[in-house]
């Protein structure tokens, strides 16, 4: 049976404290233990279903722990408090002073601006490969190399990761495979491609209405311990741990992702043919003209469609910004960082989201000044969306009028 990734977190069945059809809030920084033993025990790792400190975990956290976990196909998972504090601990999880990193070039600003800027301070390498190419990575591995990370569906260029060639390469040289799937939830399963180890943003698709931060890693349950180790878990050290309130609010909106990640799915396939139809430059898994088109088809979990997200490019940058200004004003979308909102977001990466990578690696990777990276919302008449856009260009001269 094929794996279906929102049937298992639909399949997922907790109950209240007092039969409530949500769980009940863990509202508790600690815990107490009826003998003293326990508590050390606690400690030591070695008592399950005990709860020590909100920092560790609590409850809350760890319903949705479980639901992502599901979603992924993964052993267990480990939330956190912003999709960084997934990712950094993770890796640093890994490596040590003297290691090395294989990592694709486009990949999230904050995330690049960690490898390229924090890591070297404590001895750690990256070198940045066009994820791509699988020769290139595989060259880029030394004896020091302890992972190799990518993102699914890259940020901001919509770069497409062969997940299977790259567990391949990581399995010949007995490292793991981690993978950031912020872009692509449900649509593509890197789990089930081999990836070890799959990291989100939970501020994102995943929770969907942007009021709230998190993060989450997905893996094996020895990894998730060693995470929560409080001798030397960098997730329980480096303190980046989810409230318990926020973890209940995004189980709450986890039940409805399938519904939305259709809708932005079927949204932004029809303006990316648009688009491309006008003649603007319209980057789009959905689309034949993508590079990784075959390579997306392949891997999706296809009743999802290929994503929310879209980029086109208008020339320059003071066409990109006079365009989403006038989008703005015409109540189109917001003017904004982040993506998965209700709403359509966009902004000109090179100078906000990616503005961490030098100008001339922006340049090398072809990330250009008048990119514009669009998360495409929920409208309920995306022909009339498309036609206020196309309005839009029109009176700013980057498309004729028919």
């Amino acid at each position: 049976m094929a794996f279906k990734p929102a049937d298992k977190i639909q399949d997922l069945q907790y109950f209240g404290e007092f039969g409530g059809v949500n769980p009940s809030i863990s509202d508790s920084s600690t815990y107490t233990f009826l003998s003293a033993k326990t508590m050390f025990d606690t400690f030591e790792g070695n008592a399950e279903g005990c709860y020590l400190y909100s920092r560790h975990t609590t409850p809350s956290n760890l319903y949705l722990g479980e639901a992502l976990a599901a979603m992924e196909g993964t052993e267990t998972a480990n939330v956190a408090a912003s999709g960084m504090g997934a990712i950094a601990p993770t890796i640093l999880q890994f490596c040590e002073q003297d290691d090395h990193i294989v990592s694709s070039r486009t990949i999230y600003g904050g995330t690049y601006a960690f490898l390229k800027n924090f890591t070297p301070r404590l001895g750690i390498k990256t070198s940045f490969v066009d994820i791509t190419k699988l020769e290139m990575v595989e060259a880029a591995i030394t004896s020091k190399t302890k992972i190799i990370y990518c993102e699914s569906v890259s940020n901001p260029l919509l770069e497409i990761a062969d997940l299977e060639g790259l567990a391949g390469i990581a399995k010949k040289h007995n490292i793991p495979l981690l993978v950031d799937n912020t872009f692509s939830p449900l649509t593509i399963s890197p789990k089930k491609l081999g990836a070890d180890v799959v990291l989100h943003s939970l501020t994102k698709f995943i929770n969907g209405s942007s009021d709230t931060m998190g993060g989450v890693v997905c893996g094996s349950q020895e990894l998730i311990d060693t995470l929560r180790n409080v001798n030397d878990g960098a997730s329980m050290l480096l303190g980046a741990s989810m409230d318990s309130l926020r973890a209940a609010s995004i189980l709450k909106n986890l039940r409805t992702l399938h519904i939305r990640i259709k809708q932005h799915s079927h949204n932004a396939l029809y303006l990316a043919e648009k688009f491309e139809a006008d003649g603007i430059k319209t980057v789009y898994p959905g689309l034949t003209s993508h590079p990784g088109h075959e390579l997306f088809k392949k891997m999706m979990n296809k009743e999802y469609g290929y994503g929310g997200m879209l980029t086109i490019d208008v020339g320059s940058l003071d066409k990109a910004n006079q365009l989403m200004e006038l989008m703005q004003e015409r109540n189109l979308g917001y003017l904004a960082v982040s993506l998965g909102f209700y709403k359509t977001l966009f902004s000109a990466p090179g100078t906000s989201t990616s503005s961490e990578i030098p100008e001339e690696e922006q340049a090398a990777m072809g990330l250009t000044d008048g990119l514009i990276r669009f998360s495409i919302g929920l409208d309920n008449d995306i022909a009339r969306t498309y036609q206020m856009m196309r309005d839009c260009m029109v009176d700013l001269g980057i498309l004729q009028d028919r």
